[in-house]
Order: C-alpha cells, then structure tokens, then sequence
C-alpha cells in the first residue's frame, strides 16, 4: 500500500491544520464543472463556427461523453493506487495541459479529427476527476458537513457552467468581431481555460487538506471479487429493467435538444435558424438559460426537501419535459427580438431545473438501497450517472442527423415525442413517501 507521505510529498499542502472547506469546495467543483462544459457545449460552438455540419458535430461530439458513461468501470483503480488528493492535482495539470494542446491544434488542416482526439484525453481525464473529487469530499468532512456543503458544491458547478456557456462564448464571439479571425479567437479562449487551470492545478497543491483516511487501498485477490460483486449486487435488482429504462429515457429528448439548441440559435433563417451572434448566444443561452437552471434547481432541491420526492415526481417530470415546447414556437415563428429568444429560453431551463432534481434524488435512492443501507452506494451512483451518460450519448449521436432530415421545426417536435417514454415508465416507479425529506438543519 502506498503510504499516504509520498503523495504529500509530491503535491504538499500549505500546512497540515484543518482547512475550511470554503477554501476548496468552491474552487475543487468549479474545476469539475469547466471540463465538462468545454467537452460537451463550447466544443459544440466552437465547431459551427470552424464550419463543420451539424451531423458531424452531433455523431463525434456525442462520443465525448462515452468517458463518463464508463468511469464505473474504473472507479475503483482510483481509489487502488494513489490518494484521492494525489489524482485530483495530477489530473487538473493534465486538463490544462490538454486544453492548451486543442489550441495548438486549430490552426492545422485536420485540426477537427487531431482536436477530437485531445478533447477525448480531456473528457476521461475530468471523468476519473470526478471520481477522485467526490470521494475525496466524501472523506475530508464529516457527514453533517457533507450534507451541509452540498448546495455549495452544487452551486460553483453550475457557475462553471454559466462561466463556460455564457463568459467564454461571449469571449469568443468578441475577440471574433475584434480580430476578424475565427481560429485566433477560439485558440485565445482555449488558452485563457488551460492558464485558469494550470492555476487551479498550483492552488490546490497547496490548499487542498490531507484527510487521514485519503489512504489507496491494499491491492490483494479480493478485490477483483469485490469489483464484480458491487455490480452484480447492483444488476440483481428485482425493478432493474424498470430503473435503467427511466434513467435511460429521461432525458431522451433533452439529449437531442443539447445539440442542435446552439447550432439552432447560430444558423441563419433561410436554414431555419434564429441567426443569432455568438455573442447573443452566450447571453440568451449561456447566462440567461444558466441562471434560471441554477434557480430552478435550488428550488426543486427545496421543495423536495420539504414534502419528500414522491409528491414531487410528477410535477417535475412535466416541469422538465412540457417546456421543450417553447424551442418549437422558436422554430415555428423564428422570433427576431432577442428578449423573446431569451425569455423562451429561460422558461424552458427554469422548467428542466427545477425538474431535473427529481431525477437527481431518484439515482440517490437507487443507489442507497431500501432503506439506505447500501454499503456500495457510492459505487453503485456512479453506475446510475453511467447510465445517465448514455442516455445522453446515444441519442445526442444521430440528433444531427434526424435534425436535418426533418429541419428544425419537425426536429423540436420529434423532441417532444420523446419524452413519452420516461413519462410512461414513470407510472410504474415505486417512491418512498418519506425519502428525500429534510430530517434536521445542518449549519454550514
């Protein structure tokens, strides 16, 4: 077993007192949340504006999520070999890293397949990140912290969401306009990422704590056993087939929304989009769509708290998926004020929001067990956000494909046929009246 010295010698802390976690959960799941925004949205943009086809940005993109729709299958190397600490500094390096390598790539004549590739190094690299990031939370506050820092956690990984969909899009489209030269702007915004994150790669050396029990554990014959044991115990579910099905239709049409919303905004009306700039998308999409899915979310994070996810399930399951109706009316009346993009679009985030914490709340029970007794669970998230990833992935492959056989009016309507299933499996779904329910405050 590695001692836990070797790591603290590597990457030592500042000092080895307690640290208040407000000096490395905001900044810790900030870095969480960049990666994965850059992978799967600003990739997306970045793309249409170098001139590549929806179909070809909807089918290779779509494979960038495949690293964390397999991270199960890998999260226990994690926790093997090295500290949590140990991977999450390494692995911040490698993103900057990574980053600073798809800027090179743009000005090359196959820049789109070499920048895939990076982007793919990027995207297993922030996967097995968030393996290391949630259990090192896990391990350096106690339980009533945990519960107590959550919405902390979760509020930094949507500001990097808001940073990287609206901040860097607005970036780009300025340093467009201001330079006259595409390839320049997006490398510079590249650049600006890997810097932020070969910063945060410094600060966290040094600020991040040593929790004791950040240990790698014993390498012997039993864990090859207990590997496969945690999935079988997992798969052996008598309402398994019913679980993968919600977790796999849920965002059936929001996976191809996903795509196509961006290119949507950016083409021109005789292409049926809305021709909005770059930067009318990254406020319209990237701030005004943002804020309203973080407030939506505190809210249904809330609500549930209050009355338990059973009262709340069907509400949110129509709060998530009726809303899809308004990128119809866009595609149908292709509205040129930007207020009303902008007011559509907030509609339909505040909607998938505050829908979305049902979803959230349904994996936490499938993983605790009946009675929240799972000794796996952990494991046994992981494998639900898997399932998540795919339901995500595969869908998001043939989008732009489907997008430009039907245009965007039929697309968004095709959108909204596809929330039929997880609405339909939803009427089979068996809820603990009494789970998710808020038993006692903890104070930060």
């Amino acid at each position: 077993m590695e001692p836990i010295e070797d790591d603290a010698a590597i990457f030592p802390p500042m000092s080895t007192q307690a640290k208040s976690p407000w000096r490395w959960i905001p900044t810790l799941y900030f870095g969480q949340g960049v990666p994965y925004v850059v992978v799967m949205t600003l990739s997306v943009i970045m793309y249409k504006n170098l001139g590549i086809s929806n179909t070809d940005i909807a089918l290779y993109t779509s494979w960038l999520y495949l690293p964390w729709v397999i991270k199960p299958l890998w999260s226990p190397f994690v926790d093997m070999f090295r500290t949590k600490r140990f991977w999450i500094v390494a692995l911040q390096l490698v993103i900057g890293a990574s980053l600073a390598l798809v800027a090179f790539t743009l000005p090359m004549s196959h820049f789109f397949q070499i920048s895939l590739a990076v982007f793919w190094l990027m995207a297993f690299s922030s996967a097995t990140h968030d393996i290391a990031a949630d259990g090192f939370y896990m391990l350096a506050l106690k339980q009533y912290e945990q519960a107590a820092y959550v919405g902390v956690r979760s509020t930094f990984y949507r500001v990097a969401t808001l940073a990287g969909q609206g901040g860097l899009v607005w970036l780009a489209g300025s340093l467009t306009e201001a330079t006259g030269n595409v390839v320049l702007a997006w490398q510079i915004v590249m650049f600006v990422v890997a810097a932020m994150f070969f910063m945060l790669f410094v600060y966290h050396r040094f600020m991040l704590p040593v929790p004791a029990l950040d240990l790698p554990t014993a390498k012997n014959a039993d864990v090859m056993q207990g590997f496969v044991a945690t999935f079988a115990l997992f798969f052996k579910r008598k309402d398994i087939f019913l679980v993968l099905t919600f977790l796999l239709t849920f965002r059936l049409g929001e996976a191809q929304a996903l795509k196509l919303a961006t290119p949507f905004m950016l083409d021109a009306a005789a292409q049926g989009g809305l021709a909005l700039t770059v930067k009318q998308v990254g406020f319209a999409y990237g701030t005004i769509g943002i804020l309203c899915l973080t407030i939506g979310g505190l809210i249904g994070g809330y609500v549930i708290s209050q009355d338990g996810l059973k009262k709340w399930l069907w509400p949110m399951i129509m709060a998530v998926h009726i809303p899809n109706l308004a990128f119809v009316f866009l595609a149908f009346t292709l509205p040129d004020s930007v207020a009303t993009i902008a007011a559509a679009i907030a509609i339909e985030q505040f909607g998938y929001g505050f829908g979305f914490a049902a979803y959230l709340l349904f994996m936490m029970m499938v993983a605790g067990g009946p009675d929240d007794d799972n000794p796996n669970k952990t494991a046994h998230y992981a494998i639900c956000t898997g399932f998540m990833a795919l339901g995500m992935m595969l869908p998001g492959m043939v989008s732009g494909k489907i997008q430009e056989l039907l245009g965007y009016p039929n697309f968004f309507i095709w959108v909204c046929v596809c929330t039929i299933p997880s609405i339909i499996t939803a009427l089979f779904l068996k809820i603990d009246p009494a789970f998710g329910k808020k038993v006692e405050n903890a104070k930060v």
